[in-house]
């Protein structure tokens, strides 16, 4: 699969965003938390108003940088990411996630390319993102992208 593109979310795309995740979560997830941790994150991590809102932020808000999301050459929506600069210098990637059957393709590459962009433009010289368990899945993706632990759940990267 080529990426067609990788552009910053509408109002439209909520929906598929909050879906994706929740796919996501579900799938990379399933045996590693338990079945109530798996559901408190997808209820709060994908929460539709939740997203909508995010998107919809007029300006953005101190911090955020918002949600940008990866397409196929269809158009359709193969991946996620949000981000943000929360203190000066300091980058926070919040989502990223790939539909899975768009993933070891570039798209979260992609997309953390994308994010890491924004949040250079705002000042940041290192990018943290905390991964819901010590045995991620996405530990190997992480790591070839130059992020290292700094807590067995909180890696980071200098930019």
């Amino acid at each position: 699969m080529q990426l067609a593109d990788v552009r910053t979310a509408a109002a439209a795309d909520a929906t598929t965003i909050s879906r994706l995740l929740a796919d996501v979560i579900r799938s990379s997830y399933a045996g590693i938390l338990g079945e109530i941790p798996a559901r408190r994150l997808v209820s709060t991590q994908c929460a539709l108003p939740r997203i909508r809102a995010e998107i919809e932020i007029p300006g953005g808000a101190p911090g955020w940088l918002g949600w940008l999301v990866a397409t196929d050459t269809d158009g359709t929506i193969v991946g996620a990411a949000a981000g943000g600069v929360p203190m000066p210098g300091e980058g926070e990637l919040y989502a990223l996630g790939v539909a899975e059957g768009s993933r070891r393709r570039g798209v979260g590459t992609a997309l953390l390319a994308a994010a890491t962009d924004r949040m250079r433009g705002f000042g940041a010289r290192e990018m943290r993102v905390t991964l819901p368990a010590e045995e991620d899945p996405a530990l190997p993706f992480y790591e070839s992208q130059g992020f290292g632990p700094l807590t067995p759940t909180r890696w980071s990267r200098a930019l």
